[in-house]
């Protein structure tokens, strides 16, 4: 898989993620490839800081160092960075902005699904707001602002709005969009306090030509 650095220093190192391919190792079958293990033979050794969906592409951040790895686990432990997403979700919302404030409870039922639990959740926020409507699906930017596993697909899924392609919220295929066979999530820009330097830095990862075909209706076919 192609993984676009989109910065790299002594310390830190941020990639465009593609879709498709684990953060981590996956438990069942450690042998499958994951981010790093495609990266440090060109790198050397990384640490993970943070994680994406298997599925959803997009921005994510790698230290190069322990201590570096230390520093910025804090931040995201703290709620120090600002994450932004993009998605496309199904149907066209009747609000501009809303703000998502429902406990969500993870690994319910079966299919170990995030899901609100107004009595056993913990609290979760994500700050919405549409970017586009198009034909049958909308484009919205997430910022989440506390982090529970699925967050921003549970919380969407709640809303009436699921993301689209989503296999575990919402029906995934009852809205197709030709090219894009997976979920409709994309990680558009983190943003951090550098580790060595101190200065808070923005990184931003273009949309992939799969994610970008959703947005041009005219072009589904």
């Amino acid at each position: 898989m192609e993984i676009s650095v989109l910065h790299a220093d002594e310390v830190l190192l941020v990639v465009s993620k593609p879709a498709g391919l684990l953060s981590l190792p996956d438990g069942y079958d450690p042998a499958l490839p994951h981010l790093r293990s495609l990266l440090e033979p060109a790198w050397g050794r990384l640490w993970i800081v943070h994680r994406l969906d298997k599925d959803t592409s997009g921005v994510l951040a790698l230290a190069r160092s322990a201590e570096a790895h230390r520093a910025l686990s804090l931040q995201f432990q703290e709620r120090r960075t600002e994450k932004i997403y993009h998605a496309l979700v199904r149907g066209l919302p009747a609000w501009d902005e809303i703000t998502l404030e429902m406990p969500l409870r993870p690994n319910t039922g079966r299919r170990k699904r995030t899901a609100v639990d107004e009595a056993r959740g913990l609290p979760a926020r994500t700050e919405v707001r549409v970017l586009r409507r198009m034909g049958n699906c909308t484009l919205v930017e997430a910022r989440p602002r506390t982090g529970r596993r699925h967050q921003i697909r549970a919380h969407l899924y709640a809303a009436g709005h699921p993301v689209v392609g989503d296999p575990l919220y919402g029906r995934g295929s009852s809205l197709q969009i030709p090219g894009l066979s997976r979920l409709g999530l994309h990680a558009y820009s983190l943003g951090l306090q550098h580790p060595h330097t101190g200065r808070f830095v923005t990184f931003q990862a273009p949309y992939p030509p799969d994610f970008e075909q959703g947005l041009y209706p005219d072009l589904w076919g």
